[in-house]
């Protein structure tokens, strides 16, 4: 399971038993089934109102891409592009296919490919470019889905609490505190679980998922730089450190882990002692 995702779900159930322990004598209270299908109820009808059926599914897949541990093999990929243009530098084609063969990517594969039928680098590149737009509009879209999700939740929140005040008016005359306190519940909670749900679901699925969507572009965009130096045939060593600088912290250009000493001097580590074994 991701880590982050994780510690936001315990971070979550944390906070809510809290609430629901220490703020109320009964924390059956919170525990209101016609204002949690209100809500939910509600949002789900207007999603399905507003998108088509397949993307609506879509929607479980998301939940659990958010739930995952996703790595992106940044450093192979990079490895993968080095080895194969020194490969591509001697001209050994053959070699070149046999290590295309063990590439994991498939968009690093597909621009390594275009590269070995002698495609023209502009033509290489605008594919790989359209791939990206591609991408980055679908996962875009995904993402939408959630926030809007987040911007139904809170709307049939308040029309549960419209519901519940609507016939707590109907019930004053009749005196029955009973009935009163239920319909004011449900006016309330409805409320409580739009928000709820908006804020502490829909939208930071739709960031994870948007914020991934920006980590795999910068992998793309990587890829792509590769590629196209390897149409130019430019010198590997120098592919590599262009190649890591889209991977690279900012911090990492203006230190590189070493205190300085007196007088401006830079301090370097002692080296660790070495093993007899």
């Amino acid at each position: 399971m991701n880590p982050s995702t994780l510690i936001g779900m315990v971070a979550s159930f944390l906070l809510l038993a809290i609430v629901l322990f220490f703020s109320a004598d009964d924390p059956r209270l919170y525990v209101d089934w016609p204002s949690l299908g209100i809500v939910l109820g509600g949002t789900l009808a207007a999603t399905f109102l507003s998108y088509p059926l397949k993307e609506v599914f879509r929607v479980f897949g998301l939940i659990a891409t958010v739930m995952r541990n996703e790595r992106l093999y940044a450093e192979n990929d990079i490895d993968e592009l080095v080895r194969i243009s020194k490969l591509w530098m001697t001209g050994d084609l053959h070699a070149v296919e046999r290590a295309l063969e063990n590439v994991t990517n498939p968009f690093l594969r597909t621009g390594v490919q275009l590269v070995i039928d002698q495609t023209r680098e502009e033509d290489i590149l605008d594919l790989m470019q359209w791939r990206i737009l591609h991408l980055r509009s679908c996962e875009a879209a995904e993402a939408q889905l959630f926030r809007v999700m987040a911007g139904f939740a809170p709307a049939f929140g308040m029309l549960g609490t419209l519901v519940g005040l609507v016939n707590l008016m109907s019930l004053l005359g009749g005196g029955d505190i009973g009935a009163i306190g239920r319909q004011l519940a449900v006016g309330l909670m409805s409320t409580f679980y739009g928000i709820l749900l908006a804020n502490l679901v829909f939208k930071p699925v739709a960031v994870k998922l948007e914020r991934r969507t920006e980590a795999r572009v910068v992998l793309m965009n990587m890829v792509l730089q590769g590629i196209s130096m390897m149409c130019e045939r430019r010198n590997p060593t120098l592919m590599r450190e262009t190649l890591k600088s889209f991977v690279a912290h900012y911090q990492d250009e203006i230190f590189d882990g070493r205190a300085p000493g007196k007088n401006g001097e830079e301090r370097v580590p002692a080296p660790a002692p070495q093993s007899n074994v």
